[in-house]
């Protein structure tokens, strides 16, 4: 592969070039790129940058995909974002950072009113996202803080980490504890008659702030593994599948791999599952993309798994609140309205841009 390749765009890809027939066109990244007849992200990608991680094209081409990434029109123009995530060779990350931190900080109002801080509360080890030792506290608290200072927004506000992730749901914000957890994916709660008890405890107790970030979940497994060839969601009946705890399996319910039709393991955090495969105690480790390739990498075990390059599922990861707090929908319209103009102004794919790029940059 290209030595100049985003660290955080390696997965393995152990015989993947065997496993699915390439057609896109030859193309460089910090380009733009029109769609041919049969392209796929995964192949635009790895034409682009040497691996079929897709994330960082889908993130500069959200609005633009649409709901068509799984089925590309002919003649769709993607941004292919540079390899360090600036979207074209002649801008800066944190620029746009830059000036509406300026911007708020001109407009802001030396008498502010009292109001109570909003505690925010989320959990190590979910790097990049959320963890103490990243900066910021990870892309995700980064995403919620900034939040609380756009959109006509000066709220104070404290972070906390709780790394019992189901406390959160099961105690912290229905006892009012904290107020909103950093960060949960949405299920589909149109088909809550297919969802697991979980799944439809989130659906029915708790309310989800705007998307602050849609996610491909990767499926990973041994190179010699027998799941390795699978090309539909049925053929990983059998399974023993790794979901962190926490993680929702809802994607998978509807599906239609529910126990028992497949075993779920949920150890405590996403790095205990990359060992579970390498140990062959699971069959099959499924979070998104950014999170299990960190995993492999920092194990230097990319040479030991495939990523399944034919099914991938999309989550949306949200902020939520219980609707027991009394004050769910005042918080949730104001995290909403911060959320809002960080999409609008571009901050929010700066943020997603700076993180990843600082991240890569500590793994080096």
């Amino acid at each position: 592969m290209p030595t100049a390749i985003r660290k955080f765009l390696r997965p393995a890809l152990i015989a993947l070039g065997a496993l699915a027939p390439f057609s896109a066109a030859a193309q460089e990244a910090c380009t733009t790129y029109t769609v041919q007849e049969g392209d796929t992200l995964g192949e635009i990608a790895y034409a682009a940058y040497g691996s079929y991680n897709y994330q960082m094209i889908f993130n500069a081409n959200r609005d633009a995909l649409g709901q068509n990434f799984n089925n590309l029109p002919a003649g769709l123009q993607l941004i292919l974002p540079c390899e360090d995530g600036r979207l074209t060779a002649d801008s800066e990350l944190s620029a746009v950072i830059a000036a509406e931190t300026e911007k708020q900080e001109t407009t802001r109002s030396a008498d502010r009113p009292y109001a109570p801080k909003l505690k925010f509360v989320t959990a190590n080890d979910w790097k990049p996202f959320t963890d103490q030792s990243l900066p910021g506290g990870g892309i995700y608290v980064q995403m919620a803080a900034t939040a609380m200072q756009r959109g006509g927004n000066d709220r104070d506000y404290t972070i906390n980490y709780v790394d019992d992730w189901g406390s959160h749901i099961e105690t912290l914000l229905p006892t009012n504890a904290f107020d909103m957890s950093i960060a949960w994916s949405r299920p589909d709660c149109s088909r809550i008659d297919l969802l697991g008890e979980f799944a439809v405890k989130m659906c029915t107790e708790f309310d989800f702030s705007l998307p602050i970030y849609e996610v491909a979940y990767s499926y990973h497994t041994l190179i010699d593994s027998k799941y390795a060839e699978a090309r539909s969601f049925g053929d990983y009946a059998g399974a023993r599948i790794c979901r962190p705890e926490g993680w929702p399996t809802s994607d998978l319910e509807v599906e239609g791999l529910a126990e028992p039709t497949v075993t779920f393991l949920h150890p405590k955090t996403p790095m205990e599952c990359a060992k579970m495969l390498l140990a062959g105690e699971v069959d099959l480790y499924s979070i998104e993309i950014e999170t299990s390739t960190a995993n492999f990498e920092a194990l230097g075990a990319t040479d030991k798994v495939a990523l399944n390059p034919a099914l991938a599922t999309f989550n949306t990861h949200h902020i939520v609140i219980s609707k027991k707090n009394p004050r769910a929908a005042e918080y949730m319209e104001m995290i909403n309205r911060g959320i809002a103009e960080m999409r609008e102004s571009g901050e929010w794919y700066d943020l997603v841009a700076t993180g990843l790029a600082e991240w890569n940059k500590s793994q080096e």
